[in-house]
């Protein structure tokens, strides 16, 4: 008999992430049993310092930002129930273009070949049955998302057996949904120019393209509090300003598209763990 408890990893690039598009299967698969594994690429220095302080701007200092992040991180994954956190400390890289891309000891600047490794050492000591990460454009373009795509999946080639792989996504309704909520909490935004427009129209997929539909309703006032606990950023977290319901009622199904699978389990399915048990 295998005693081994069925496993599921999930690979995000900062503080947070871990709650945005998987802290509901986070906490439901922690419900029933499965060990939960995070591992958070970088520090997320290049986050809001104390009183919304932006990186580069006077008294923002990473390392302090970083510190803080770290506790909030950690106060998310009591709330997720998670059974192990990992951290990689590589520094948070920012967004695309910024100068912190380019810095020693970026996530961005790594060698892959280099994170991949380190990676590949977690996913041989917890051995996943289900592997979560981004997409090959991090979701959105973000450059650590990026990274943390890349090294996961080098990282799925140094290792065995070989687990059920997953990259988050959002259905493009559901997109166009956030879109609708924003404008009704009063978001003033600015329009788009035409290339941005077309960007945006391109995150996510269309529905019949996801294989993964997880209904995690039943835990959205985790994901909200454990979204809640990274404090420092609420300004950035538009989810917040929904409140607990409206957030479960948006945010209660979780999306992916299978990328590696040897179970032979029919698409589309409503449990990463289908054929695993």
């Amino acid at each position: 008999m295998n005693d081994r408890p069925l496993t599921l990893m999930a690979v995000h690039a900062h503080p947070d992430d871990e709650a945005t598009g998987t802290g509901g299967v986070l906490a439901r698969y922690a419900a029933e049993g499965v060990r939960t594994v995070l591992v958070t690429c970088t520090d997320g220095g290049c986050g809001d310092g104390p009183g919304g302080v932006k990186p580069g701007e006077p008294g923002h200092d990473p390392a302090a930002v970083a510190a803080m992040r770290r506790q909030e991180l950690q106060a998310s994954c009591d709330i997720l129930k998670i059974s192990h956190l990992e951290t990689l400390d590589y520094a948070d890289s920012g967004m695309m273009g910024w100068a912190a891309n380019d810095a020693p000891g970026s996530f961005w600047r790594t060698p892959v070949a280099e994170g991949a490794a380190r990676l590949a050492e977690l996913m041989r000591r917890y051995r996943p049955d289900v592997v979560v990460t981004y997409d090959e454009n991090g979701f959105y373009g973000h450059p650590d998302h990026i990274q943390a795509n890349r090294i996961t999946m080098a990282a799925l080639e140094m290792t065995e057996p070989a687990p059920k792989v997953y990259w988050t996504t959002a259905p493009r309704g559901m997109m166009q949904r956030f879109g609708e909520v924003m404008r009704e909490f009063g978001e003033d935004l600015p329009e788009p120019d035409p290339a941005e427009a077309a960007a945006i129209a391109e995150i996510g997929l269309p529905d019949e393209e996801i294989t993964t539909w997880v209904d995690t309703t039943a835990f959205g006032g985790q994901k909200f509090d454990a979204l809640a606990a990274h404090a420092s950023q609420g300004e950035n977290i538009f989810f917040l300003r929904m409140g607990r319901e409206r957030f479960t009622e948006l945010m209660g199904m979780e999306t992916f598209v299978r990328v590696q699978d040897s179970t032979g389990a029919a698409v589309p399915e409503n449990d990463l763990f289908a054929g695993l048990r």
